[in-house]
């Protein structure tokens, strides 16, 4: 009697773990992969790097949209000043969206290169309801830089992007379809890959262990997705990248952690020309802001070299 009495409680006790896991599941799945439609931060005023987003916001928008996988993904396009086949894509990181990137659009911009500004799918005025990390988006970057030569088969395109952003980029790099207009590519605190910021993230925020939670949450993404999170990696892409690669990183950056920079610098693959900034006491995604000058610098001398305004 008394061992029945034992192993109904212990039946009781793992229903009871098995639902709270499942729901556990449940709410950070929510908070790590649905769309979210709260109010995106921008730049402070205070910032540097606001008088930046000023002078975007008087420059002229076109709007664009693309259609992928059935969504309608949308983008501003800023032609240069002065004409130009020379066009830079800057996508923006998780739950941000295109505003948020003006200081950079304004960057590219002064620099004299066109600029197209994406909402990655899941983001602000594009549809989706899902956050892809940079699994799908890289699909959808390679679409714009399509869209870009099939409205001028001259142009001579490169890839910006920071943090999820910077992943995109990355992911993008090493696949077979990216447009052979693309020149190179600039990322900006990207993280190794999505299975490595997401257990750094339980770990680090939650301290939750990967297992069992975060296995489950990359499961239920597989279901309603189609991919594990352990798929999804910078680090492969990068291993087949031929383009010329500037990789930047805050050195406090406890976001996406200040080591993935060296992750991803060294898989770059041999032979393909890589430079990288380390932007000392900079927070995540915030080296342009804490050295405008510097920033700058090693941007504009990377676009030169490889993706040149003549």
């Amino acid at each position: 009697m008394k061992k029945k009495v034992i192993l109904g409680g212990l039946s009781v006790l793992a229903v009871i773990i098995v639902i709270a896991l499942v729901a556990a599941t449940f709410y950070f799945y929510q908070i790590a992969c649905i769309r979210s439609n709260k109010p995106t931060a921008q730049v402070a005023k205070d910032s540097p790097n606001y008088s930046l987003v000023e002078k975007f916001d008087q420059l002229e928008k076109t709007d664009k949209t693309i259609e992928q996988d059935g969504l309608k993904l949308k983008a501003w396009y800023v032609p240069a000043a002065q004409k130009t086949d020379k066009t830079v894509i800057v996508v923006h990181g998780f739950r941000s969206d295109k505003e948020a990137m003006r200081q950079y659009g304004e960057l590219f911009h002064e620099l004299g290169y066109n600029v197209l500004m994406p909402d990655n799918r899941g983001h602000g005025s594009s549809e989706g309801k899902y956050i892809t990390y940079g699994q799908k988006d890289k699909e959808d970057v390679i679409s714009w830089a399509k869209l870009i030569g099939k409205e001028n088969p001259a142009s001579k395109i490169s890839l910006f992007g920071l943090s999820m952003g910077a992943a995109t980029v990355m992911m993008a790099s090493g696949q077979a379809d990216l447009p052979v207009n693309v020149q190179n590519i600039i990322e900006d605190c990207g993280y190794s890959s999505v299975w490595d910021e997401v257990t750094y993230q339980a770990k680090s925020g939650y301290k939750i262990p990967a297992f069992p939670l975060v296995y489950g949450v990359s499961l239920m993404n597989k279901i309603r997705q189609g991919w594990f999170f352990q798929e999804a990696k910078s680090t492969d892409a990068l291993a087949k990248d031929k383009l010329p690669i500037l990789m930047i990183h805050g050195g406090n950056d406890t976001y996406v952690p200040t080591r993935m920079l060296d992750i991803n610098y060294k898989a770059v693959k041999a032979g393909t020309p890589k430079e990288k900034l380390l932007v000392p006491g900079a927070a995540h995604a915030m080296s342009f802001e804490t050295n405008p000058s510097l920033y700058r610098k090693t941007v504009a001398d990377f676009m030169a070299k490889y993706n040149p305004i003549q």
